[in-house]
């Protein structure tokens, strides 16, 4: 389901190469979002949580297994699934 979700889209087709999803985000690495692969409840979810576009996100860490991941969105703390981070596409800052 992941790497659906990954080459969907994406904007490396497009010639943008500092482009990745949440998921290929390091940990310490700041980003802005820039576009979501999700619908319907899931979608709003995002956006209610502060996923909005051009927002600054910083990945904080990784669990032991790499799921799930904590990211600080403006002045909160948020944990995302891999399969979460993988349908948001982020930009380099």
């Amino acid at each position: 389901m992941m790497n659906k979700m990954r080459g969907k889209g994406c904007c490396r087709r497009h010639g943008q190469k500092n482009c990745k999803t949440l998921l290929e985000v390091c940990p310490g690495e700041r980003c802005r979002i820039r576009r979501h692969f999700a619908k319907g409840a899931v979608r709003q979810r995002f956006l209610d949580l502060g996923f909005v576009p051009n927002a600054e996100v910083e990945v904080i860490r990784l669990a032991t297994l790499g799921d799930p991941i904590e990211i600080r969105v403006t002045n909160y703390y948020v944990t995302l699934r891999k399969a979460e981070a993988a349908q948001i596409e982020v930009q380099a800052v």
